[in-house]
Parts: C-alpha cells; sequence; structure tokens
C-alpha cells in the first residue's frame, strides 16, 4: 500500500509538472519577444487551445479507465480538470485585460458584433463552479449532487469549439478538429449510459421471469 501510495505521488508530480510546462512556454516566449507581430492574438489563440486540450484529456480519463480497466487513472481528473480551468482563466485574462484593457463598456459594446465573446464566456462559467467545488469536502458536502453539478462538463466542451470556429475567419481544420475529439468522447459516455441501461433492465427481466 504504501508504495502504490509513493508510486501514485510521483505519478501526480511528474503530471503537474508537465501540465505547467505550457505556461512556462507562454512566459518564456512572452519575455523573449517570440509571440510574433501580433502578440496578444498569440497568447489569445495559445492560451484558448491549451483550454481545449486539457478539456479534451479531461474527459478522455473514463474512457481510459474503461478501455484499460485501470481505476487510478480517474484519480488524476481533479488535477487536469483545475488546469482545464487555470488555462481559461488566462484565455479570459488575456481578453478582458490585455485585449479590453479591463474596459467593460468597451467589452459590452463589442459583444454585438463578435457572439463568439458570449459563448467563450458561457463556456468558462459553467467550468468556474466546477473549480470551486473540486475538492473532497465540497464532494462530501454536496454528496449526490456533486456528480450533477459536474456534468456542466459536458456544457462547456460544446460550447468550447463553437467559440473556437466563430473566432477563426478562414482555418476551421483546428476547431473540426476539436469538436470531432469532443463528440466522440462525448459519444463514448451515451454509449456507455445506454449499456449499463441494457444490463439493468434484462437483469430486472430476468429477475421478473425468475
Amino acid at each position: 500500500m504504501a508504495v502504490w501510495a509513493i508510486r501514485e505521488s510521483g505519478v501526480k508530480i511528474a503530471l503537474f509538472v508537465t501540465c505547467l510546462l505550457p505556461f512556462f512556454w507562454l512566459l518564456t516566449d512572452t519575455f523573449l519577444g517570440r509571440l510574433g507581430g501580433n502578440p496578444i492574438e498569440t497568447l489569445h489563440f495559445r492560451t484558448g487551445d491549451w483550454t481545449l486540450r486539457f478539456l479534451c484529456l479531461t474527459l478522455a480519463l473514463r474512457p481510459a479507465r474503461v478501455l484499460t480497466g485501470q481505476i487510478w487513472i480517474m484519480r488524476l481528473r481533479r488535477m487536469i480538470g483545475l488546469f482545464t480551468f487555470f488555462y481559461a482563466t488566462l484565455h479570459m485574462l488575456v481578453y478582458v485585460l490585455l485585449d479590453q484593457s479591463f474596459s467593460w463598456a468597451q467589452i459590452r459594446d463589442e459583444i454585438p458584433e463578435t457572439p463568439y465573446v458570449i459563448v467563450g464566456m458561457l463556456a468558462y462559467l459553467l467550468l468556474l463552479p466546477l473549480a470551486l467545488t473540486s475538492t473532497k469536502k465540497m464532494q462530501r458536502r454536496l454528496g449526490r449532487n456533486w456528480k450533477k453539478l459536474h456534468s456542466l462538463i459536458y456544457g462547456a466542451a460544446l460550447l468550447a469549439p463553437w467559440h473556437y470556429f466563430w473566432l477563426v475567419k478562414k482555418d476551421y481544420c483546428e476547431p473540426l478538429f476539436y469538436a470531432t475529439l469532443i463528440v466522440l468522447l462525448l459519444g463514448f459516455r451515451v454509449a456507455q449510459a445506454r449499456r449499463k441501461r441494457l444490463r439493468i433492465r434484462n437483469s430486472a427481466q430476468l429477475l421478473g421471469d425468475g
């Protein structure tokens, strides 16, 4: 048991450092002036890309657990989920602080012309309660409602590539890739839920026949 605890701790430390690497790359490129001619736009797209990547990784944990049979994989969900929120927050801050200079009047006036902002903010607001209730203490306090609340990630996952589609002007390859991946990951959950309902129905029929 102690050996497993040490191994799990090592995996989590390695994962934490790995998840921080994109942030350090962003900082390095910012301080070294390697963000191109439009640094704010580069930061905006790169933080958005990493948000989507971590969001997909979070959704991929359950299929990975089912396909490999390794239950411990789900213990990484909280950390990866929090890093999803971390990069989503950076993405939001780049827009609010750097792009709009923290001018809410300017943001308000821009929204009718840029509806992707509304979709992006909705996705972020869906992630916010998940981050605030990610602790074990909140999980115990909410009980069964905790899982219901954390199903909001599915809504955020659908809104995120929609936000990306509206944001880009010409090349839709990347948002289409993320949208396809998210649909596949969510489809896996739907298939699992259907199989579970079918097993319950068959078990009930067997008990009834008996």
